[in-house]
């Protein structure tokens, strides 16, 4: 462990943990002295109740309370646009941003918006905008993308087929309210593909070229906790337990990641979602052991402690390499374990279109950071992988 570098921790959001933590909303409005409140979410939150038990604790303040619930999987442009007119007619002083990564990373660009003007794709980069956003809590109810902590919101372009990402300190959320409860009526399907999402998170974040030993030892936390874990969220969704250590997990992850950025898997998950509307979560999950058994030879010793966090036995008398493939190895049986697709199979993917995801990839800063030096042929060879089988210039289908 080198500790003669110099680090800086970045986390600018106030975190509450906890069940039941959803009562402190009242008391940090009044606190904050709060007028007006814009609850932003999707149809699936309101569907699921979970809006109604936000808008008891909001309403508990006195404060007049609006609702934007139109925010789609891989929230578009058009939709930022759409909130943007909610917040101009009911005016806020606090913006919530209440779900998965979708409805707060559109939370996080309205809150940018606000207070700096302009079209969110004017601010693609890292400290583009020069004001502080508009005050937002950050309400997560799944365990994946910790969008509650981070300093990044990805925004789909539905014109260009492009996942743009805006980041910078003043874009957090000021408050995380990390619930568990709110977790326990997420589906088995969702559980196991925002699960793995936040094991991707750890691990890229643990192999980034920019991680350090603070960020370290939170990569590693985030993998125990999750994969010893996930199984139990899955196939026993009222095991409060299980889901309170995922969205812990999840959180760490967060943490670790928001210092590091992640690599390849992320920066090539963006253009299959932007493109052909894969699932960001079911994205990073099919790509993630391909990319590790790209990244193998790079960071061996770390995978040997990814695989000793995932429950892999260390033997001394193999070679390194071999106790390095076990995290792979544990990686893809908990994929097989939760029912993860193994492929992108069931997507309609030309092999012509793999040229064009590739040069999106390219552009992402994650691939900078990814522990193997990556080039384009590369990122061309892992699209090929994940679409096995399939005979060339075919269409994929399920």
């Amino acid at each position: 462990m080198n500790l003669a570098g110099l680090h800086s921790f970045n986390c600018p959001t106030e975190i509450v943990f906890g069940c039941n933590s959803i009562q402190k909303i009242p008391e940090i409005i009044l606190k904050e002295g709060f007028k007006r409140v814009l609850i932003i979410c999707d149809e699936g939150i309101e569907n699921a109740q979970i809006l109604d038990l936000v808008l008891e604790q909001v309403q508990k303040s006195g404060v007049e309370c609006n609702v934007f619930s139109n925010v789609e999987a891989n929230p578009s442009t058009t939709t930022i646009e759409a909130g943007m007119k909610v917040y101009e007619s009911s005016k806020p002083d606090l913006l919530i941003g209440l779900g998965g990564g979708s409805p707060i990373d559109t939370a996080k660009a309205i809150g940018i918006l606000a207070t700096n003007g302009g079209s969110i794709t004017d601010y693609e980069g890292i400290d583009k905008f020069r004001n502080q956003s508009l005050p937002l809590m950050a309400i997560p109810t799944t365990s994946g993308t910790a969008s509650e902590v981070t300093v990044f919101t990805v925004i789909t372009d539905p014109y260009n087929e492009y996942k743009l990402t805006v980041g910078g300190r003043k874009l957090a959320a000021r408050w995380a309210i990390v619930d568990p409860e709110l977790t326990l009526t997420l589906p088995p399907k969702l559980t196991a593909s925002t699960g793995l999402d936040a094991l991707v998170h750890a691990i890229e974040s643990y192999t980034s070229k920019m991680a350090y030993p603070l960020s370290e030892v939170l990569a590693l936390e985030a993998i125990r906790v999750i994969s010893s874990n996930l199984r139990q969220a899955v196939f026993s969704g009222d095991n409060l337990i299980a889901r309170s250590a995922m969205m812990y997990g999840s959180l760490v992850a967060g943490l670790a990641f928001n210092n590091t950025r992640l690599g390849n898997v992320h920066a090539m998950s963006h253009p299959l979602s932007a493109k052909f509307h894969v699932p960001h979560g079911i994205a990073n999950s099919i790509l993630l052991p391909h990319v590790m058994e790209y990244n193998l030879p790079s960071v061996p010793e770390k995978f040997i402690e990814i695989a000793k966090a995932m429950g892999e036995v260390h033997d001394t008398n193999k070679p390194i390499m071999f106790n390095a493939n076990k995290a792979i190895e544990a990686v893809k049986k908990l994929a097989e374990d939760i029912n993860i697709p193994i492929n992108f199979s069931e997507y309609e993917i030309k092999e012509e279109d793999i040229f064009t995801m590739a040069l999106d990839a390219m552009k992402s800063g994650n691939i900078q950071v990814n522990p193997r030096t990556t080039k384009i042929e590369d990122i061309k060879m892992l699209y090929k992988k994940t679409i096995k089988d399939a005979e060339i210039g075919t269409v994929l289908k399920a």
